[in-house]
């Protein structure tokens, strides 16, 4: 049964995702770049999260997240809408123990263009909201290949390193890290995952935020 649920949701995430390069993504713009990394200040805007919580595993708490997100973008909501898949697909985490320090998880996506002002209402049973993603600056790191759980704290301590050693290291936000991921399951070449943090950077229009919390 456990391999059966595994292999639908592949499929289910493959089927979603395999038009990423049209999907929607939110807005943002490169406002400094590094060899190794770049800051982005995103545009405010609204994203649908589903939190797992007493979770220490990001992958189990990814697709636990995404497989009631998947069931709201297909009708599971009060207004019976179809909602187009959106990249990437954001598991962030709870500040707490575990990998990343974590002691559980949200995994949100952001809302098309038009459902920004009108977000449907998601079904009670699938406990997800929708929040607001207030405009702040994000460092991020890329890499490809697919986000395990310990590859994806080699790559935030990764993102630690160099932020320590440039002059956005004492505006990191200490709420945790997030990781994005923008590809199917089934695609094995070129591959995009992100490794998110908070900055603090209110010369830009940015300051800092929390994770979603309801």
């Amino acid at each position: 049964m456990k391999k059966s649920w595994i292999a639908a949701m592949y499929f289910v995430m493959a089927t979603i995702c395999s038009t990423t390069a049209t999907n929607e993504s939110p807005p943002y713009t490169v406002v400094h770049t590094e060899s190794d990394f770049e800051i982005r200040l995103y545009q405010t805007s609204v994203w649908m999260s589903a939190p797992v919580l007493n979770t220490i595993s990001f992958e189990k708490a990814t697709w636990n997240g995404f497989h009631r997100l998947f069931q709201f973008i297909q009708g599971a909501n009060l207004n019976f809408s179809r909602i187009p898949m959106t990249a990437p697909v954001l598991t962030t985490m709870v500040p707490g123990a575990g990998p990343l320090e974590s002691q559980g998880y949200y995994v949100s996506f952001y809302l098309p263009l038009k459902f920004q002002a009108d977000p449907p209402l998601p079904l009670p049973e699938l406990d997800i909201k929708p929040y607001d993603f207030d405009g702040h600056c994000v460092a991020v790191r890329r890499f490809s290949g697919f986000a395990k759980d310990e590859r994806i704290v080699k790559e935030a301590e990764k993102l630690d390193s160099s932020l320590s050693r440039s002059p956005w290291g004492e505006f990191k936000s200490g709420r945790g890290y997030s990781i994005a991921q923008y590809n199917s399951p089934f695609r094995i070449a070129k591959r995009r995952n992100e490794v998110w943090v908070d900055v603090h950077a209110p010369e830009l229009g940015s300051n800092s935020v929390g994770v979603a919390v309801y």
